[in-house]
Order: C-alpha cells, then sequence, then structure tokens
C-alpha cells in the first residue's frame, strides 16, 4: 500500500496504491482538502530540451550520464527491452494523462518501437514502428523473432512473419493479464525472463513458458507494483510505491505449495527499513503534499512515495563495488537511489549507499525515472517519461490538481527519453549476442541472459553438447548454472547431467542440481535418483540443505522424510529451512511432526507450533483429536508448544471457524490442568456436539441462479483487480495487503465493504487479530454492479457463508456517501452497522 502514490500506477499498471481521487475529475472521491494551499509554491517549470534536461542532473562522483534516445525518436517510454543485436524495443504509452481527465487513455496509441544506433556512436538514430493501435500497454520482452507485449487483458506474442519490420502474426499467451485499457492501477506489467526459463510479471500471479510447441502458464506468488529484475541466482527483486525494495529469495511456487501453511520468510521480504530519499531540489508537486510529515522543513520529499523500476546491476563496466546493486527510480522525487545488498546465509537485506545522498539527481521536475536495466555495453540504462502530470487521474488530490494547474505541468506530453550511466571516460562495448554456450562465461549478466534465453528458444543438438560439457568443465561457476538452466531449458535436461551437477564444488550449482532432479522423483525413476540427492544431507552449504528441505519434503517416503528430520534437527530454527520443509508437505504434517517428536531430539519450537497450527487449518476433526492425544502424551515444553501452534498464536489464518469433532476430546481435561490458558484458546476453536453454548451452524444457503451469476463474475473482477495483493487464496500479503480469509471485515455488516472499494481505507486496522497500517485506495473504476459482485465473492468464498450483497445495496451506500472525499478510517467503519 502506500501513501501518495503518483507514480508506479501512474505508469502502467502498479499493483495497490494510496493514491486519491480528484473532486474535478470523473470519479470524485478521497480528494482532500478542497482548497490546501501549496506548500513551497515554485514558479511554473520550463519544460527543457535533452540537452538542457541533461544539464539539471548530478551523478555519483566516477560516473558521467549521456543521451541514448529522445523525443521524436521516442514519445512516453515506459518499458524496453534489449534484443541480440543491441537494439532497443521501447514501450510508449501514448494515451497516459493527456490532462487532468485522463485525455487520450481510452485511444489506442501505444506503441513498440524498436530503436538503432547504425552508426555505433552511442545514439540512437533510427527508430521503426514495430506495432502500434495499442490501448495502454504496459511491458514489452525480446522473444525469438518477435516481441511478447503486455496489453492487458492479453499477454501477447507478436512476430513479423514477412520481413517488413511491421508486426503481422499475434498468438494470445493468456488473457488474464490484468483488465482492457483504463486505470493503470492493479495491472499486471513487465513480462521477465527467469533464470528458470519461467516469464515473471510485477503485479501478476502466474508464470508462463514455452514448452513442447506451447505456452502454458501456472501459479505463483504475485510480486510488486511495476517492474521487475532478477540477481545473478535468478532472485526475483520488486517494489511498491512506498517501499523501496524487496525480493523472493527462494522460489516462490514453493511456497505456494500448502494451503494449510502461511509461508513468508523467503517471498515478498522487505529489505530496506529505512524509506528515505533525498531530492536535490523542493518537491511540492507530490500528492499528498499537504500533508504534515510528507516534505522536510526545506520542501523536499522525505520518504519514498513512487518508487518502481528496479534493476540490479549485473553489467561488466562499473567495477566489482557495483555488482548486485540495486537501482531505484524514484520519479516523485526526479531521482535514481543506489541501494547495496548484503547477504548473510542466504538472507538478503539493503541499505542506502550514500548517507543523506542519492547516486542520480535532477532539479527538473519532468524528469520521470521508471525502469532501469542492465545493457549490452554493461552501462545502466534509465527510461524517462519526461512530463509533468505523473500521478493518474483516478487518483489525484485536490492539491495535486491545484499544483498542476497553477504551474502548468498538464503540457507538453509525448516526450521522453532514454539515459546512459558510465564511468567517467568509459566506454563499453555493445555486445552482439547469438546461441553461443561461450557466452554463458560472459561477466555482463545481461549478456548471459540473453546467450540462455536465445538457446532455449531454439533448441541444437549441437550446442546442447557443448552445454554439457560446460557442466563439467567450465571453471565460471555461475557459467556452469546457466548452461544446466539452459538445458533444462531446451528440454534437454537428462537424470544424469542433474545428479552431476550434485557433486560440483560450488553449493549453488549442486542446489541447482537438487532443484532439476525433482522431475525424476517420481515413482518410475526414484530410486535411481534419490540415493544421490540424500547424499548432500549433511553439505556444510546452507543454500544446498535449503533446497534439501524443498526438495525432499515433497516426497512421501520414509527415506526422504528421515533425511528432512536430520536437516531440521540441525536447522528447524532457520526460517527459510523450516518453512521449505513445512511447504512441501500438505496433508502429512501431523504425520511428521509425530515423526519429529518421537526422535528423541530436543524440538524446535518454531518448526512444533508451525505443523500443529496446519492440522488446524487442515480443519479435519479426527485428525485435530489425534492432535490433542499427541499432545497430553508429551512432556510439558512440547505441549506448549503443540497449543501454542494449535491456538494459532503463530498465524492469522483459519482463526474464525470452528471445528467440529465428533465428540469431546477426553485429552482436553489433562491439557487444562497444564497449560490452562493455551488450552482454553484451543478450546475456543473447536467443538462437539452439545457443547454448552455451541449450536451447529446450518450450511449456507444455495445461491439463487442470480446470485450465482453475480458471484462469477465477482470471481473474475477478483482474479484481475484483488488477487495480485490479496492473493488468489484470501490469505493477502506481509507488509501489502491483510487477509480476507475469514476477515471480520468481509463477514462483518455487508454495508462496510463497499465503502472500502468506492473510497479506500487509511489508518490503523486489525484484521484477524493482526493490527495493519493502510493506505489502500479505493477503486473508483468499478460501477455498483461490479463492487456488488465481488463483494459477494469474497463473502462466499473460501468457505465463507455471507450472504451475497445486491446492486441496490451499493447503490445506497453510493447515495449516502456521495459528498465524501476521505478514505475511511477503521474506527470511522466499526460505527457502520
Amino acid at each position: 500500500m502506500t501513501k501518495s502514490k503518483w507514480s508506479i500506477l501512474f505508469v502502467m499498471g502498479m499493483a495497490v496504491g494510496a493514491l486519491v481521487v480528484s473532486a474535478r475529475g470523473k470519479n470524485p472521491t478521497n480528494a482532500g482538502p478542497e482548497d490546501a494551499p501549496i506548500r513551497f509554491p515554485l514558479p511554473p517549470p520550463e519544460p527543457l530540451s535533452a540537452a538542457e534536461e541533461l544539464k539539471t542532473f548530478k551523478v555519483a562522483e566516477g560516473f558521467e550520464i549521456q543521451l541514448v534516445a529522445s523525443e521524436p525518436q521516442v514519445e512516453d517510454p515506459i518499458a524496453l527491452s534489449f534484443d541480440g543485436e543491441g537494439r532497443m524495443w521501447v514501450v510508449e504509452m501514448r494515451g497516459y494523462m493527456h490532462d487532468i481527465e485522463g485525455k487520450g487513455e481510452d485511444q489506442p496509441l501505444g506503441r513498440i518501437k524498436v530503436l538503432s544506433d547504425t552508426d555505433g556512436d552511442g545514439r540512437v538514430d533510427k527508430g521503426t514502428i514495430f506495432l502500434d493501435g495499442l490501448l495502454m500497454p504496459r511491458g514489452v520482452m525480446v522473444w525469438r523473432d518477435g516481441v511478447i507485449v503486455a496489453e492487458p487483458p492479453n499477454l501477447v506474442f507478436w512476430r513479423d512473419s514477412d520481413g517488413d519490420g511491421k508486426a503481422d502474426e499475434k498468438t494470445i499467451i493468456v488473457n488474464n493479464y490484468g483488465t482492457r485499457g483504463g486505470q493503470p492501477e492493479h495491472m499486471a506489467n513487465c513480462p521477465t525472463f527467469g533464470m528458470d526459463n519461467w516469464i515473471y510479471s510485477a503485479s501478476y500471479g502466474m508464470r508462463v513458458r514455452f514448452t513442447g510447441g506451447k505456452w502454458v502458464s501456472e501459479a505463483t506468488r504475485a510480486r510488486g507494483q511495476w517492474g521487475l529484475s532478477q540477481d545473478d541466482l535468478g532472485r526475483l527483486y520488486y517494489n511498491y510505491n512506498s517501499d523501496l525494495l524487496r525480493a523472493d529469495v527462494v522460489p516462490g511456487q514453493y511456497l505456494a505449495r500448502n494451503p494449510n501453511f502461511l509461508a513468508s520468510g523467503g517471498v515478498n521480504v522487505k529489505l530496506m527499513g529505512e524509506q528515505t530519499v533525498w531530492p536535490s531540489h523542493q518537491t511540492p508537486g507530490v500528492n499528498r503534499g499537504y500533508s504534515l510529515g510528507t516534505l522536510r522543513d526545506d520542501g523536499t520529499l522525505k520518504n519514498v512515495t513512487a518508487t518502481c523500476g528496479v534493476g540490479v546491476y549485473r553489467g561488466d563496466l562499473f567495477g566489482e563495488e557495483f555488482r548486485r546493486n540495486v537501482f531505484i527510480p524514484e520519479p516523485a522525487a526526479n531521482l535514481v537511489k543506489r541501494v547495496i545488498v548484503d547477504e548473510v546465509e542466504g538472507m538478503l537485506s539493503a541499505r542506502n549507499a550514500y548517507k543523506n545522498g542519492e547516486f542520480w539527481t535532477s532539479t527538473d521536475e519532468r524528469f520521470r525515472p521508471v525502469n532501469c536495466y542492465t545493457g549490452p555495453d554493461g552501462a545502466l540504462y534509465v527510461v524517462d517519461l519526461y512530463r509533468g502530470v505523473l500521478q493518474h487521474k483516478a487518483y489525484l488530490t485536490n492539491y495535486l490538481i491545484k499544483n498542476i494547474k497553477e504551474r502548468k505541468l498538464e503540457e507538453p506530453v509525448n516526450r521522453g527519453r532514454v539515459w546512459r550511466v558510465v564511468p567517467k571516460g568509459a566506454r563499453g562495448a555493445m555486445v552482439k549476442v547469438q546461441k553461443d554456450p561461450g557466452l554463458l562465461e560472459h561477466a555482463n549478466g545481461w549478456v548471459r541472459d540473453c546467450a540462455q534465453r536465445m538457446m532455449v528458444e531454439r533448441p541444437d543438438a549441437k550446442v546442447a553438447r557443448q552445454l554439457e560439457k560446460m557442466v563439467g568443465g567450465s571453471k565460471n561457476a555461475v557459467a556452469r548454472l546457466h548452461a544446466l538452466w539452459t538445458l533444462e531449458g531446451m528440454g534437454k535436461m537428462e537424470s544424469g547431467i542433474a545428479l552431476a551437477a550434485l557433486g560440483d564444488g560450488d553449493a549453488r550449482v549442486r542446489a541447482a542440481g537438487v532443484r532439476l532432479c525433482e522431475p525424476y522423483l517420481v515413482p518410475a525413476t526414484r530410486e535411481d535418483v534419490l540415493p544421490g540427492i540424500l547424499k548432500l544431507v549433511d553439505d556444510p552449504a546452507a543454500e544446498v540443505r535449503l533446497q534439501l528441505a524443498f526438495t525432499l519434503s515433497s516426497i512421501p517416503v520414509a527415506e526422504a522424510e528421515a533425511a528432512v528430520v536430520r536437516i531440521l534437527e540441525k536447522d528447524g530454527s532457520k526460517v527459510l529451512i523450516r518453512e521449505a520443509a513445512i511447504s512441501g508437505m500438505r496433508g502429512r504434517e501431523l504425520e511428521f511432526l509425530e515423526r519429529v517428536i518421537a526422535g528423541g531430539k530436543k524440538a524446535e519450537k518454531n518448526l512444533v507450533s508451525a505443523l500443529a497450527q496446519c492440522v488446524m487449518n487442515e480443519r479435519r476433526g479426527a485428525r485435530v483429536k489425534r492432535l490433542l492425544d499427541l499432545a497430553a502424551g508429551q512432556e510439558k515444553a512440547v505441549r506448549g508448544m503443540i497449543l501454542e501452534g494449535m491456538a494459532g498464536a503463530k498465524t492469522r489464518v483459519g482463526q474464525g471457524k470452528l471445528i467440529f469433532l465428533d465428540e469431546r476430546p477426553g485429552a482436553l481435561d489433562e491439557l487444562m490442568r497444564s497449560h490452562g490458558e493455551l488450552a482454553g484458546k484451543v478450546e475456543e476453536r473447536i467443538a462437539w456436539p452439545g457443547k454448552a453454548g455451541v449450536v451447529v451452524p446450518p450450511p449456507p444457503r444455495e445461491l439463487t441462479a442470480a446470485e450465482k451469476i453475480r458471484f462469477e463474475e465477482g470471481k473474475a473482477i477478483y482474479a484481475n483487480v484483488c488477487a495480485a495483493c490479496h492473493q488468489p487464496t484470501g490469505l493477502g500479503q506481509d507488509g501489502l495487503a491483510p487477509p480476507l480469509l475469514d476477515s471480520e471485515w468481509v463477514l462483518g455488516p455487508p454495508q462496510r465493504l463497499p465503502r472500502i472499494l468506492m473510497h479506500g481505507v487509511s489508518g490503523p486496522i486489525s484484521v484477524t487479530g493482526v493490527q495493519f497500517r493502510l493506505e489502500m485506495p479505493g477503486l473508483p473504476d468499478l460501477n455498483d454492479q461490479q463492487i456488488a459482485a465481488v463483494v459477494t465473492y469474497i463473502r462466499r468464498e473460501w468457505e465463507h457463508g455471507g450472504e451475497p450483497v445486491t446492486v441496490e445495496v451499493v447503490e445506497k451506500v453510493r447515495e449516502q456517501e456521495k459528498g465524501r472525499r476521505e478514505p475511511w478510517t477503521a474506527i470511522e467503519l466499526l460505527k457502520v452497522k
């Protein structure tokens, strides 16, 4: 969530933001004070040419900034992708916000343009339109002889079949990639080719790949708002408007395997606590600039409000000190931040590279950096939207509208630049990439990624043999890692190659070898592969043991489970390894807990409690009774661990429903005597026939035909608008969105939810016993029928039994609150009965 939000969603599809709506615009909600004075007023800034803008830049010592392209060669750029020839394929969102009413966004003005430097002087001198007529496009990725284009609701592969330089062949990859046109919030964006050969996107809960001659997709964790990047190990980095940097330190699909377990230690990991920025000039034109604390006493933005487009630097031009640094645009503050990423035993953290300063700042208010990339020459490339109006119309405050009008920021539009940062006096060589395994040795991560992609796109037997030799013969561990994944992407991975990688001298390669063995752990081939994996159980490297926990925990055989127990005896206190193990044990948590306790070793508290909580979340009465019997038979300390998990002290999942047992559990009396308070909390969560004060609730009534139609409509809206943050499971995301599953706000008075969807909610709010501080926006693009549909859906999904909500109820709420301009607070909403 966020504060003032006037960027990431400005630019195409970020996921959630706490912006506000213009009282003068088409969606008059959440507009803030009617006539707040402009703080630190500045004279209207003159639009600058690229050469003039360059003079406003201040960059860190030892670097210089060079212009690569500017209007009219490129207009309203928001994202780019380099091809093997070094050409830039640029997304132009030319329909975005021509004025504060959003003129232009309903017109198919977007384009994909190819920019080339034909004379090698480092400046673009040729631009051709590959594809036009796009409605608010949000990303591009080079693929084979064309590009993958994000134009919600579709992710599309476009190619030029006749060689005239124009796209003429269209293949829809998926058709649930956001919603068509309109408000750019909650939109999938920036497709990115990962080291594991899957294509990931920001703000999208699916991943896609081309395999077996067709496109396939599967669920993953939704991540970030705008922009996506990866490091040399394929770990994904992203951010939210008011949250500088997050990462998936483990593959997110693993932690989505077990719905009984809310894993959070390895995905959406917050890398930075400090969110300060240090602009080089006063920045009055931020959406919440009227709020005390948004601006410092000197008029500069204090904390980030529009961060987006992270880029992990993986080039070979800046020097080792900068490798794995992350560069983060903050367009509301007209700057690019550099942060240093540290790693300790697989856990990542980040810190500002400069004290009270930034890598790159500008005094030009129209400098709007929105995406960062490592280029084929090892330089850092930055996409500059260059405009005055950044915030989308749906979230403009009266304050920002006033600033825009008084300071004449609506014009001009359809400008834009691409900049390159290099060390002073340096000129990186623009590498042209072919299907050459030798390029996997290159020091520039972009070159390696491009070479891998090109080999995966067109598998070749000769290349595969070269890659096999590289796996065993290259002295470069990262090259060996790329070679393994390239073989996997080509469909040339064999069990023998994966097993051989288990003996590699580099822990990262051994870990990849374990992961690549997984397809061969099905019963038919398990006996050939499993023994080799089990030999690594005592591997000295934590990353190998982590991967073993992920891989072995999903294999329901005694040898694999015994190996996981051994790993946990050593590493059970480490959150990543503990969660990795539990993530693979869906439906087997109780049996594994029995095994852990029977082992005779000292049980790790968090492991025992988490396994017990999983059994409760499974909601099967016979197994809960068995768990109570198990607890009663343990010594006091272990008994307390089990009860703590059962009481739900460690999670917010599933606490709102009673679990029904066939009879009163006999173990309860013994547990009450030793752990009265904890056992009492457990008793509150269970029921049985004849329990005093408990009436077995009847099943929710069957929906009528019309209500079923409304439910299905709401399901589609939720998938496209809400699931990126609240997740398809309704579990939400720590630091971003609270859970909807069993939420008292979802199942309480139905008139509250339409108010939240119309106007948003701000400030502290308790959800299933957990405090969140939210800046959730309203969704002004949803009409009354759509609001009724999505509210009906979430009140009936996930075993909820709430009554559906009618359009008439929503219409009444809208009429009652038609004059409201501010988001709701929890205190106000609680008064709604």
